[in-house]
């Protein structure tokens, strides 16, 4: 099972970013699928996480700020942030609880860079 990110970059402060995630290889189904990140020096945080019927959950900074969605048909789970802060500035990660042979097993995606500019 592979996860790949896409859609980090250089936004300036109050713009906006949406970061894909698409999950390939032995899937059977797919469980919660997230998106976290990682500040320098800082430990790796959630930021958004999905279930598999649609219920969010979002850090507090992120509310009001960030959606997260996905497409079960696709495998891929998208986060977009609108009103960016200096703040966010990390490597995003997306993860997923995935079923194949009757076990569930947690992938990490590869981490995008998102730069926030003051």
């Amino acid at each position: 099972v592979q996860l790949q990110a896409s859609g980090g970059g250089l936004v300036q402060d109050g713009g906006s970013l949406r970061l894909s995630c698409a999950a390939s290889g032995r899937i059977f189904s797919i469980n919660a699928m997230g998106w976290y990140r990682q500040a320098p020096g800082k430990q790796r945080e959630l930021v958004a996480l999905i279930t598999n019927g649609g219920s969010t959950t979002y850090e507090d900074s992120a509310k009001g700020r960030f959606t997260i969605s996905r497409d079960n048909a696709k495998n891929t789970v998208d986060l977009l942030m609108n009103s960016l802060k200096p703040e966010d500035t990390a490597v995003y990660y997306c993860n997923a609880g995935i079923y194949y042979g009757g076990s569930l097993s947690y992938y990490w995606g590869q981490g995008t860079l998102v730069t926030v500019s003051s």
